[in-house]
């Protein structure tokens, strides 16, 4: 997990917007921080781009959780939706399976 101001690559984890208070967004990066998969957590709060991005992609709202995985935006996703969009949209992202 990372917590940045720097502009994320969504090609080399998965980007989770959130905020400060927000229980969606505590209990998404609870379950996601469990699952291995490279993580970017912005404070859309602390990063006035971030939260640009956000209310593009939300059409003008600053919801959140908001979570892009390569090229594909969800808001107030679960876990699952999440593991279900780094498989269709970014599997090189998934961690390896043990042998």
């Amino acid at each position: 997990m990372t917590d940045t101001n720097s502009e994320p690559n969504s090609d080399e984890a998965v980007i989770l917007f959130w905020r400060q208070g927000c229980s969606y967004c505590a209990s998404l990066m609870f379950q996601l921080e469990k699952t291995g998969l490279p993580l970017v957590e912005i404070n859309i709060w602390d990063d006035p781009r971030a939260a640009e991005s956000v209310r593009t992609i939300t059409g003008g709202n600053e919801t959140v959780p908001t979570v892009v995985v390569g090229d594909f935006a969800m808001v107030n996703p679960s876990a699952s939706q999440v593991l279900q969009a780094v498989n269709d949209h970014a599997p090189h992202l998934l961690p390896a399976e043990p042998t």
